[in-house]
């Protein structure tokens, strides 16, 4: 078992190269091993590509001339279910039995309904050998934003923001102030890579007259996603520049300008963070980062929609200004981010 963990350790480190561009997808992870070696190996790259398990097996044909004969005795482990639908690929448990893999390692089960043990079982019936559940939990977490639109048919749920040292969000003002060093924001843009989306209200957009790009990292721009419900925001804010898809949900309209979608929602009361994350869903939205602000925040703690919160506590005081949102339970992780303290909290709600 301690030689499948490994092997399954390097499935997950290549599954997350996917990070950012494989969604509404899961991230995979592939290794091929022959005689206590690693003969090849793949990841899910992007959206509508080839899967983990084909790009495994490309490596070895492409690698050794008796690849064929090589993958007749080899195991080929993967980070979860092989699939057994055709979507926009071929069936990756047809390639596996039909290139006569004797054994597949398998982290845990596809949640997906139409492959939900029905690859495993199909494995199976062909004669190969299946071991499941080598370290199923890192391999669920690894896809818990796949995990919660297929399961909760919602996007997975990210809160952040910055608070002073006394516990302060925004000046009370609503001027832009920053709270934390570059290192932090250099962080988020990271953080914006890896999710579809960004969401903010139109008091964050009034004052910060934000990008929610990735100009700090390299990576994928994601959809930006603003609540104006009155659609009172100056049109020569950066967000309608339509440098990247952008969604503004509000009580007017529903239109298309370009890259910028208007939808009208029919509710902007409690009731707001459901039918956000309802559209969201619908739009094959796997996760957002909601970055205030504090009303928006608090809808969305109040109603308990959230899968988890990244806080970040600056070095300064204020004394005064907009209280910044508070969490029920404890943090599970501190970190610190150059000068600045970062909590982590999951919601096990």
């Amino acid at each position: 078992m301690q030689q499948h963990e490994g092997y399954m350790r390097r499935c997950l480190e290549l599954a997350c190269l996917g990070m950012g561009s494989v969604s509404p997808n899961p991230m995979v992870g592939a290794v091929i091993v022959c005689d206590d070696r690693i003969i090849g190996e793949g990841y899910h790259k992007a959206f509508g590509e080839a899967h983990a398990e084909v790009n495994a097996l490309r490596s070895v044909l492409d690698t050794h001339a008796n690849g064929h004969e090589l993958l007749k005795r080899s195991t080929i482990y993967v980070s979860l279910e092989p699939c057994v639908h055709f979507g926009k690929t071929p069936p990756c448990t047809d390639l596996i039995i039909n290139n006569n893999i004797p054994r597949v390692v398998v982290g845990c089960s596809d949640p997906y309904g139409q492959v939900n043990g029905k690859g495993i079982e199909k494995l199976r019936d062909a004669g190969v050998e299946v071991v499941i559940g080598v370290l199923e939990h890192e391999c669920l977490l690894l896809n818990k934003r796949f995990d919660t639109r297929i399961k909760q048919q919602r996007p997975y749920i990210i809160l952040k923001w910055a608070r002073t040292r006394d516990g302060f969000f925004a000046p009370a003002d609503l001027s832009q102030k920053w709270i934390t060093a570059r290192s932090a924001k250099q962080l988020v843009h990271k953080w914006r890579s890896e999710e579809d989306a960004v969401l903010v209200g139109s008091n964050t957009v009034r004052a910060d007259n934000p990008r929610l790009n990735v100009r700090e990292w390299s990576g994928k721009s994601p959809v930006r996603i603003v609540v104006d419900r009155n659609l009172e925001l100056a049109k020569n804010l950066h967000i309608f520049d339509q440098s990247q898809d952008t969604i503004i949900f509000n009580a007017l309209k529903t239109e298309l300008d370009g890259r910028i979608k208007y939808l009208e929602l029919e509710d902007f009361g409690n009731l707001l963070p459901q039918l956000i994350c309802y559209q969201l869903y619908l739009m094959d939205v796997q996760s957002v980062i909601i970055e205030g602000g504090a009303t928006i925040l608090g809808l969305f703690i109040s109603a308990g929609l959230w899968d988890e919160a990244r806080v970040f506590t600056g070095t300064g005081e204020w004394t005064r200004g907009i209280k910044s949102p508070s969490l029920p339970g404890s943090p599970l992780e501190t970190l610190n981010i150059g000068p600045d303290i970062l909590t982590i909290w999951r919601n096990n709600l």
